[in-house]
């Protein structure tokens, strides 16, 4: 099956497709903020370079597009049409690359949280961001 946009069109829809400060992200942070809870940003020095680093409570937050980490059983994560094997190498290769840091973090005492792209839309936001929030209570 060819692709519905040509090569030119294509390469352009591609690279506005951003790796950080994604919209997901960023109602993440901004409510983690608005609670009080300070962090850091794409910490190069930890394994999988977290989104959100929570030195405080030793926690990494990772936020996964549901397409581009292979969220399965997830409406989002659609097998392209169109070069299909390069695509299902490319998030496979993601996921693996996931699992090895979720391992390396939690070897080197990090606690994870996984938050899909799915879990912050209008239906279920409320909910995730509350779940997210009892991870760090204090007492």
């Amino acid at each position: 099956m060819a692709d519905v946009h040509n090569k030119e069109t294509r390469s352009f829809n591609m690279s506005r497709i951003r790796s950080k400060n994604t919209k997901p992200e960023m109602l993440v942070r901004k409510f983690l903020f608005s609670k009080g809870l300070r962090y850091r940003i794409h910490v190069s020095n930890l394994p999988g370079k977290p989104d959100l680093v929570l030195p405080k409570y030793r926690t990494v937050i990772f936020i996964h597009g549901c397409y581009w980490h292979g969220h399965e059983n997830c409406r989002y994560f659609i097998i392209p049409k169109t070069n299909t094997e390069w695509w299902l190498n490319k998030i496979t290769t993601n996921a693996d690359n996931d699992r090895k840091a979720n391992r390396c973090l939690t070897e080197m005492g990090w606690k994870i949280v996984t938050i899909w792209e799915c879990e912050l839309k209008k239906s279920t936001v409320n909910n995730t961001l509350k779940n997210l929030l009892a991870n760090f209570k204090t007492e």
